[in-house]
């Protein structure tokens, strides 16, 4: 690590931010150009820019499940395709979960780029494909035992050689899903957005001079370094445990269970995961990849949010994933729901842990979910199949100075919700009620965020649906004295009905949260409950004005206010 004052810390800084807005138009083009909704609307994808041995250099703000993925994706990918073997206008598409992937619907294309014949960087989009064929539409099959039930998987290939479409993989690729046009539209766009971002990091390059830019990169990486360095120095020394749950896999009953060791000395933190659940046999395993973002998500969390999001500030960390548990799951198991579900709860359990190392730093559990409610069928009008994986948000967790954030993507997403409007236009959907969940944040000084409630009626003959998602059994967890936030919950109710019901008691469904391949009709209703943050701090602490507000504002009731707070009687009525 270089932190001498040789670093010309004013070329750094523009070049760092150059990149920076590459990376932020490779997202501009890959959004405006791509088909489904889950990248034009919901924005699940990251772009970045590596160096040619896999560091990441720069990254825009879109989805951080990515981010720490980046440098496993590019090291796996060359032991298959060597440098030797890559040329201007190539670019490689790759998803496989067992080759560094993170899960199956992430694809992940490269794009090298050259100057004057050298290779100087890659750039990458990673991006959730929301069709992948396998036993669902829509690629979360919450009942698959093995990774074959998932969707294809694409090794490390190119998609262009030498500029030129290899035809044989995009049929090949094609013909295994249920959606060719979406796909095809959607992989010309993350295409479009690395190419794009080739040509524009190719100006960098050539304005600055290939030393000059490679000086600067590794001057940017040990700065970041230091930069994280500094704030891991801050943390006392010492070892922080903490444990939290997932309900269950989906395909049997047992809890999971995510232990995280936390070991500060000086400036490095060792992060053990061991005396997790052994893997499991549903599909909420995570990879190796998965285990390393979100153990550097919690930990970008917990520090200076102006540290230089780069490999460098990854380097004072240590992961330790054992083989073969629910973090580092070993082939041929399941693990599409380890990358939108195990992220959050090992982010939290790091989290947690630190938490106990410095309370100000920490924030209690967020929903740790993305409802994953994905769904199917036939388009009566174009006469072609539609498949969409709808997102939805849930409360954060409070911190020690302000209430949690309402209605926000898992700390892994950075997503949006498709707009209501888009999506009645785009699907077979009606939407007749969609709120702030009031209660559902947890009771504290500061009280956790609120989740949400949606309800739709189904307006076609029949639509596949299939949901992997958690927080059902297991709620947020408060801090200091604060409460759990609500858990999720996942209704149906008949077309001539009025009880709501779950999928267990509904379809004879093994889980409430976790289950596939339920018809639903004309008429019929789903509604989905997001989860709801923890609360910080003793409820009895909380401010009496911030308790009215709430009150004013729909965000808790009377009852709960009276509960919780002891404001007025019980039924809160005397405030």
């Amino acid at each position: 690590m270089n932190t001498n004052a040789s670093m010309d810390l004013v070329t750094m800084n523009v070049i760092e931010n150059t990149m920076i807005s590459a990376c932020r138009e490779m997202g501009i083009t890959l959004m405006k150009t791509s088909y489904s909704t889950i990248f034009n609307e919901a924005l699940d994808f990251t772009c970045g820019i590596a160096s040619p041995i896999g560091e990441m250099l720069a990254v825009a703000e879109f989805c951080p499940a990515q981010i720490g993925g980046m440098p496993l994706l590019i090291r796996s990918c060359l032991e298959e395709i060597p440098l030797s073997e890559i040329e201007p206008g190539d670019v490689i598409v790759h998803n496989d979960p067992y080759r560094g992937g993170l899960h199956t619907p992430e694809h992940t294309l490269f794009c090298p780029v050259y100057v004057d014949d050298e290779l100087v960087a890659f750039t990458v989009a990673i991006g959730h494909v929301a069709e992948v064929g396998g036993m669902v539409p829509g690629g979360f099959p919450s009942e698959a035992t093995e990774i074959f039930h998932e969707g294809i998987r694409v090794p490390p290939v190119k998609i262009k050689k030498r500029g030129e479409d290899v035809a044989e993989v995009w049929k090949l690729w094609l013909a295994n899903v249920r959606t060719p046009r979406y796909n095809y539209g959607d992989m010309r766009a993350m295409i479009a957005g690395v190419e794009q971002g080739a040509e524009r990091l190719g100006e960098i390059v050539r304005k600055y001079g290939i030393d000059v830019f490679k000086r600067t990169c590794a001057d940017l990486m040990d700065y970041a370094e230091a930069r994280m360095r500094a704030e891991i120095a801050d943390i006392p020394d010492g070892r922080y445990d903490f444990v939290d749950y997932m309900d269950n896999d989906g395909v049997s009953d047992s809890e999971i269970r995510i232990e995280a060791h936390c070991h500060v000395r000086g400036e490095r933190i060792v992060v053990d995961f061991t005396g997790s659940t052994p893997q499991v046999a549903g599909p909420i395993n995570a990879t190796l990849g998965v285990a390393w973002s979100a153990t550097y998500n919690a930990i970008l969390h917990l520090t200076d949010p102006s540290i230089p999001k780069n490999s460098g500030c990854f380097r004072p960390i240590k992961v330790i994933a054992p083989r073969g548990s629910i973090v580092n799951v070993d082939y041929p198991a399941p693990e599409v729901g380890g990358n939108t579900e195990a992220h959050p709860r090992i982010a939290g359990t790091v989290i947690g842990a630190l938490a106990q190392a410095d309370p100000a730093r920490g924030m209690a559990a967020e929903g740790g979910t993305h409802l994953n409610f994905v769904f199917g069928g036939q388009d009566v009008k174009n006469n072609e199949y539609f498949a969409c994986y709808d997102i939805e948000v849930v409360g954060w967790g409070a911190r020690p100075f302000a209430d949690g954030n309402n209605a926000t993507d898992s700390i892994n997403g950075n997503c949006r919700v498709i707009p209501v409007e888009v999506f009645e236009t785009r699907y077979p959907w009606l939407t007749e009620e969609y709120s702030l969940r009031a209660d559902s944040g947890g009771a504290g000084q500061y009280r956790g965020g609120l989740g949400t409630s949606k309800t739709w009626r189904c307006l076609d003959a029949e639509i596949t649906c299939t949901q992997l998602t958690d927080r059902h059994d297991h709620q947020a967890w408060g801090l200091e004295g604060g409460g759990p936030g609500a858990a999720g919950q996942t209704l149906y109710q008949a077309a001539d009905g009025t009880e709501w019901q779950t999928m267990v008691e509904a379809f004879n469904k093994r889980s409430t949260s976790k289950w596939s391949n339920v018809k639903i009709r004309s008429g019929e209703r789903i509604r989905l409950l997001t989860p709801g943050g923890g609360g910080w701090g003793e409820p009895a602490a909380r401010d009496p004005a911030r308790v009215t507000a709430d009150l004013d504002d729909g965000f808790i009731s009377a009852a709960v206010a009276a509960r919780d707070y002891g404001a007025g009687g019980p039924d809160g009525g005397d405030r």
